[in-house]
């Protein structure tokens, strides 16, 4: 006699992905928008009936792919959409970002001054371990983390820069107020990276996530070098365009982890 066989069932979807496709239809489908707040894991795991523990795997799936993004103390949010960022010969951040309907803001991580590195010296026009005024920090779009980065300034001709980059949320400000009233983009190198954990943790992306940099030289009225700037774009949250061209020997260098 033949031995008895059961039959065979189809695999069960974990429910889990079963509450990620629900949530991922109910983005696409416009009942949660961009930027919008989802509800809370306790209220998720009562419409799902499950506990909150496999409602965290889902959307940790959706983080990842960088469908929600998750704000410490504040909740899970729809991301917003890839916002269009111009790298034309005056770039102002905060002007960019309002163009696109974005509130821009700047957190500061450190304000310090310091001996030019190689490459800074470099593109400064400076002497080796001339001082320079180097601000790092990260750039936001409605309170989402959009980049890193690191601005560095020759010292000697702008002293009262820190305090003023202390005072001021912008770059732009900050420069006017040390009698600098303009300034042009000379050009910019662009290149794919990969998110360390450090550079993760502050843009809230997985870590190897990719990452678009930028390198550019900003120049003040009299064509003199005025800002050396290295920045490091979440690269599913912007789309550059690109404008200037770059001289054959750029300097570069990526030290921002």
């Amino acid at each position: 006699m033949p031995p008895n066989t059961a039959p065979r069932t189809a695999p069960r979807t974990p429910v889990w992905k079963s509450i990620l496709a629900t949530l991922t239809d109910d983005i696409a489908s416009g009942r949660y928008a961009p930027g919008d707040k989802l509800p809370t894991e306790a209220e998720l795991a009562r419409r799902f009936g499950v506990n909150r523990h496999t409602v965290r795997r889902a959307l940790a799936d959706m983080a990842e792919a960088g469908t929600v993004f998750p704000r410490r103390g504040a909740g899970v949010f729809v991301a917003q959409k890839p916002t269009d960022y111009p790298l034309g010969e005056r770039v102002r951040f905060q002007t960019n970002l309002r163009a696109a309907g974005r509130l821009p803001s700047r957190r500061a991580h450190l304000i310090e001054t310091r001996a030019a590195d190689a490459t800074e010296a470099e593109a400064l026009a400076l002497a080796p371990g001339d001082l320079v005024h180097s601000y790092d920090g990260l750039s936001l779009a409605d309170d989402q983390p959009l980049a890193l980065f690191r601005s560095v300034f020759p010292a000697a001709r702008l002293p009262d820069l820190p305090d003023a980059l202390r005072r001021h949320n912008s770059i732009t400000e900050s420069l006017r107020a040390v009698g600098i009233p303009d300034y042009t983009r000379a050009w910019t190198r662009v290149a794919a990276r990969l998110a360390s954990p450090t550079q993760a943790g502050h843009l809230q992306i997985r870590e190897g996530a990719p990452l678009l940099r930028t390198v550019s030289l900003n120049l003040d009225p009299n064509g003199q070098p005025l800002e050396y700037g290295r920045t490091w774009f979440s690269g599913d949250k912007v789309t550059l365009t690109l404008g200037d061209a770059l001289p054959e020997n750029a300097p570069e260098k990526d030290t921002q982890n």
